[in-house]
């Protein structure tokens, strides 16, 4: 579940600049990119113009790009460019990489350790539009409380983190991916994830969601929603009526490819 992490303001946004994003303090963003960057997931894949590092200098390039606040907090642009050929990460063997980068599992769950020796569960995915590996620590992906007003039990919200379907009584089915512009795909396409912060609720409201991994998905059907989805839309609308000026407090999420 995305929830807003960055201030716009605080945007590198020379660097936007630099790579043909922004022009004139203004960014030229959509604003489902704008709102991945912000919530700290990756952007759809765009074209950058006009990049130019040590000893080189491209043109133009397709790629995605992302946010990665440094020690002190200061926000830096981060490029994700299509690869040739994708870096294989060294929990992974060779079998399981090819099933990822083949579409044949949406994921594994995997336990590595840091530099300080401490033991972690990551979720591995590959994007394959950058034909790159997508690592995300399971503890940091954020678990609805509720979905179309239907609180998840602590199972769910296990399963959820480490990349399992979850599916509802209204017969919403949905699951996190690192590797989607929105972070989670459903076999419906909108649905309304809650989450309890500082003791209110925060509502994002998903629309055009992309389908379940390897699944296929009647549209017309998907477009049936739940009146609990009807419900949350309404609840997210009065929240957001109630704190204006608080993005974070609800938001809407466009389009699908």
């Amino acid at each position: 579940m995305d929830i807003i992490h960055y201030n716009e303001k605080l945007l590198p946004m020379k660097d936007f600049e630099t790579i043909g994003l922004a022009a004139g303090g203004q960014l030229l963003l959509n604003v489902d990119d704008l709102k991945a960057l912000l919530s700290g997931r990756r952007t759809g894949l765009m074209q950058l113009h006009n990049l130019e590092g040590e000893n080189i200098r491209i043109k133009s390039m397709d790629a995605k790009i992302s946010l990665k606040p440094d020690e002190a907090g200061k926000l830096n642009l981060m490029i994700h460019p299509v690869y040739k050929k994708p870096v294989t990460p060294s929990f992974l063997d060779d079998a399981e990489a090819a099933k990822l980068e083949k579409g044949e599992v949406a994921n594994y769950l995997k336990k590595t350790t840091d530099d300080l020796g401490n033991t972690k569960e990551i979720l591995v995915e590959f994007d394959s539009e950058t034909r790159e590996f997508i690592v995300s620590d399971t503890e940091k992906i954020l678990a609805p409380d509720m979905v179309n007003l239907q609180f998840l039990t602590a199972a769910q919200k296990e399963n959820y983190r480490k990349g399992k379907e979850v599916t509802l009584t209204d017969k919403t089915t949905f699951a996190y991916s690192g590797a989607d512009a929105k972070g989670i795909r459903a076999n419906k396409l909108a649905l309304v994830a809650s989450i309890l912060i500082d003791g209110g609720l925060t509502y994002v409201v998903y629309k055009g969601l992309n389908r379940l991994f390897n699944q296929q998905r009647n549209d017309v059907e998907a477009g049936k929603l739940s009146p609990g989805y009807y419900n949350a839309v309404q609840d997210a609308e009065s929240e957001r009526q109630r704190v204006p000026n608080q993005m974070s407090r609800s938001y809407t999420r466009n389009g699908h490819r």
